[in-house]
């Protein structure tokens, strides 16, 4: 029974997108890889080691992203843009034609409520940090916004983008 995690980043920065990970990890014959065992929470890890297990999340198993544009943010509000991105994030996995039987999103809202998916999803608080899956999400999606990021301190050098990611600092 293969599960999708789905995991936002970008809920509470002050600038930049927001971005739902949706991750598939198939089922193995044998042991999975060991890489799968250092899967954690996004936040808990270092830009390093982000780095390297989105490297191999993308190579090694289907995974997705949903982008939500600032300005659709802005005129959606946060909750309709999580549901946006959550189900653009679905779309782009099911377009890799991944197979999924469950799918568990972290928090408390399950943003795929009113789809013909919604019986398959459930929530769970700190799932990021306890279902692989959802950790790999949170780690695409970490690693896909950074990146946007600090391409967009090269268009906006006084904003620091490069370090602050958008999130405000002292």
């Amino acid at each position: 029974m293969a599960i999708l995690g789905i995991d936002e980043v970008g809920r509470g920065p002050l600038a930049g997108p927001l971005v739902v990970g949706a991750v598939v990890i198939p089922e193995y014959l044998g042991p999975r890889p060991e890489w799968i065992n250092e899967l954690r929470d996004s936040k808990k890890l270092s830009a390093k080691k982000r780095e390297y297990l989105s490297e191999i999340i993308w190579k090694e198993i289907p995974a997705g992203l949903g982008w939500v544009s600032a300005a659709e943010l802005d005129a959606l509000g946060v909750s309709e843009a999580l549901k946006l991105a959550t189900r653009r994030a679905v779309k782009s996995v099911q377009g890799l034609r991944a197979s999924f039987s469950q799918i568990v999103i972290d928090g408390k809202v399950n943003f795929l409520t009113g789809t013909p998916i919604e019986q398959y999803a459930s929530t769970k608080v700190k799932a990021d940090d306890l279902i692989k899956e959802v950790s790999a999400a949170s780690i695409v999606a970490k690693v896909a916004r950074d990146h946007y990021m600090v391409e967009l301190a090269s268009r906006f050098p006084n904003y620091g983008f490069e370090k602050n990611v958008g999130y405000g600092t002292a």
